[in-house]
C-alpha cells in the first residue's frame, strides 16, 4: 500500500498528468458531479483556510474590513458598465426561475414554466456592479471616504477547460473594493495590495513573484490599470497568481457614486479592486512538488510535524508515548501544529509514505532501539534527508528545521526561476526556446496588433511591464519598430 501511496505520474513524463495525481493522491480535492467544479477535500481545505487566515490578518493591517454580498446579482446592473460586462459575458451562468414542480407522474421534478423570474439574475462572476450599487447609499461626503471592504465568497465563471485549483467553474477567492476621494489615493491602494500579495506568496508560500502592470489587452474588463504577481511553475509556465486593479471613476459614473468634497461639490469616487483565489493551491503544488508528493511550506502546512513511533506490542506503545509527550506539549506550546500518529491500524511504512505524499515538512519517528538509546530519527520532506539524533534538544532542533525549510524551498524556487528568465530579441529564436518554457524579457513596441501576433503564433502572452527589471530603449522583435517598454512573455495556465 505505501508504494501505491506514491504510485504518481514523474514530472519529466507528464507534468499536467502528475498534476492531476497529486491533487487526488495526496487528498487535496476531486471532481464533483457538477462539470467543472471540484470538492474540496479537508486536507486541502486545511491549507486555504490557513492561508486565509493569514491573508485577512495582512488586510487588516492595512485598514480593510470584511463584509458580504449577495451571490445573485441583477441582469441590469451588468449593462451599466459595458467594457465590464462586455469581458464576462460568456462566462457567466444565470438564473431565469424561481421553483420546481413535480411532473405530472410524480416521478421527477422540472422547471415551473410559470415561475420565471421578472429580471434574469446572475451568480456573480465577481461583485464590482452590486458592489457599487451598494456604495451610493453609503458614500455621500468625503467625511464617508475611503470605504476599505473585503469579502471571502465563492464566485462562478462558466469555464469549458477545467482543472483543479488552476481553473474551475466555481471557485473560492477573497476580492477587495475600495472607495477613494483622489485619484492618488486609489492608484496607492492599489500598489498596496499588489505588495500585500507579493509580500504573502513569498514570505508564507515560498513562492517567488514578479511584480509588474498588464498590458492594455491583458487589463480587468473596467480597469484603467490592472497589477499583477507572476510566479514560474516548474515546467517553465506562467501562473498569474494574484491581481490589483486601478478603476479610475469607471464604476463610480456606471453607478452615480459622488461625494461632496471639502468645497461642497459634487465629484465621482475613485475605485480599487484586487483578488487572489484558490489557484493559489495550484501554485503551492506546482513550484515546490516533486516526484514523491507535495513539498509544503511550514507557515501552511496544516501539519508541520509528524511523530511515528514503531512499536512492537501495547507496552512498548506506551513506553514511546510517555517519552514523547512533553516533547508535544513543548510543540504546542510553540505554536507547532504536530499529531502524534498512534494508529495501530496502519503500518509504519505506510505512514511515512502517506505523510511525505502529503508534504508534512518534518516526521520524527522513535522505535524500541531509540527508546534505549535516547534517540530519534527526523526527516526534512524538502530535500528528504533523515538521520538519527539524540532525543535531547529535539524541540529547538525542529524549530530551527522548519524555518530552514521554509527559507530553503523559496530559495530552491528562485534559483530556478531566475535561471529561466531569457532576454531575448530575437522573434525567431523565441518562437523555438518558448516551446520550453520560461520567462522571456523582450521589447515590445506597445500595440495590440504586435501582442496577438505573439499569442496567435506562439500561444505565449505578455504576462507583465515587470518593475523589477530596467526599462531600456531597444526595438521591437516582431515589428521592428521602437519598443515603449521591456515585458515578460510566457506561456501560462
Amino acid at each position: 500500500m505505501a508504494k501505491e501511496l506514491k504510485n504518481l505520474t514523474k514530472r519529466a513524463d507528464n507534468y499536467s498528468q502528475w498534476y492531476n495525481d497529486l491533487v487526488v493522491k495526496a487528498d487535496l480535492a476531486e471532481l464533483s458531479p457538477v462539470r467543472g467544479c471540484m470538492i474540496i477535500k479537508p486536507y486541502g481545505y486545511a491549507i486555504w483556510e490557513k492561508m486565509q487566515q493569514q491573508l485577512d490578518k495582512m488586510f487588516k493591517q492595512t485598514g480593510v474590513q470584511n463584509a458580504y454580498f449577495p451571490l445573485l446579482i441583477p441582469k441590469s446592473f451588468f449593462s451599466r458598465e459595458a467594457e465590464h460586462v462586455a469581458g464576462f459575458a460568456k462566462e457567466c451562468a444565470v438564473v431565469t426561475h424561481y421553483r420546481l414542480r413535480s411532473t405530472e407522474d410524480g416521478t421527477e421534478v422540472e422547471v415551473d414554466p410559470n415561475a420565471k423570474l421578472d429580471e434574469e439574475l446572475i451568480i456573480r462572476p465577481t461583485s464590482e456592479t452590486i458592489i457599487w450599487n451598494t456604495y451610493k447609499n453609503w458614500i455621500h461626503s468625503w467625511r464617508d471616504l475611503p470605504i476599505l471592504c473585503n469579502q471571502w465568497c465563492n464566485v462562478m465563471r462558466w469555464e469549458m477547460r477545467t482543472r483543479p485549483f488552476l481553473r474551475t467553474s466555481e471557485f473560492l477567492w477573497q476580492e477587495g473594493h475600495t472607495a477613494h476621494a483622489t485619484k492618488e489615493e486609489a492608484e496607492a491602494k492599489a500598489q498596496e495590495m499588489l505588495k500585500v500579495y507579493a509580500d504573502f506568496a513569498e514570505n508564507y508560500m515560498g513562492v517567488p513573484v514578479l511584480q509588474g502592470v498588464k498590458s492594455e489587452t491583458e487589463r480587468f474588463a473596467g480597469a484603467l490599470n490592472t497589477y499583477t504577481i507572476e510566479a514560474m511553475m516548474q515546467d517553465g509556465k506562467a501562473l498569474q497568481s494574484g491581481t490589483s486593479h486601478f478603476l479610475g471613476q469607471n464604476f463610480a459614473k456606471s453607478f452615480d457614486v459622488t461625494y461632496l468634497n471639502k468645497e461642497n461639490k459634487p465629484e465621482y469616487v475613485w475605485a480599487t479592486s484586487w483578488g487572489v483565489s484558490t489557484r493559489l493551491m495550484g501554485a503551492l503544488i506546482m513550484v515546490h512538488s516533486d516526484d514523491n508528493g507535495l513539498v509544503l511550506p511550514p507557515k501552511l502546512a496544516p501539519i508541520q510535524v509528524v511523530i511515528i513511533p514503531i512499536n512492537k506490542g501495547d507496552e512498548q506503545l506506551a513506553q514511546i508515548t510517555a517519552k514523547l509527550q512533553p516533547v508535544i506539549d513543548q510543540f504546542r506550546e510553540l505554536g507547532i501544529t504536530v499529531k502524534y500518529d498512534d494508529n495501530t491500524a496502519k503500518r509504519p511504512g505506510f505512514k511515512f509514505a502517506d505523510y511525505e505524499l502529503k508534504g508534512v515538512p518534518v516526521r520524527l519517528a522513535m522505535g524500541g532501539r531509540d527508546l534505549e538509546n535516547n534517540t530519534i530519527e527526523i526527516m526534512r520532506r524538502d530535500t528528504l534527508e533523515k538521520e538519527n539524533v539524540s532525543f535531547d534538544g529535539i524541540v529547538e532542533r525542529v524549530k530551527d528545521m522548519l524555518e530552514d525549510i521554509q527559507k530553503n524551498i523559496f530559495e530552491k524556487a528562485r534559483a530556478y526561476r531566475d535561471a529561466h528568465v531569457y532576454e531575448c530579441d530575437n522573434y525567431e529564436e523565441f518562437k523555438e526556446r518558448v516551446k520550453d518554457g520560461g520567462f522571456f524579457l523582450c521589447h515590445w513596441d506597445g500595440t495590440a496588433e504586435t501582442e496577438a501576433k505573439i499569442k496567435e503564433e506562439t500561444q505565449a502572452t505578455i504576462r507583465c511591464v515587470p518593475f523589477a527589471y530596467e526599462q531600456t530603449p531597444g526595438v521591437d522583435m516582431v515589428s521592428g519598430k521602437p519598443a515603449v517598454a521591456r515585458v515578460i512573455i510566457a506561456r501560462s495556465y
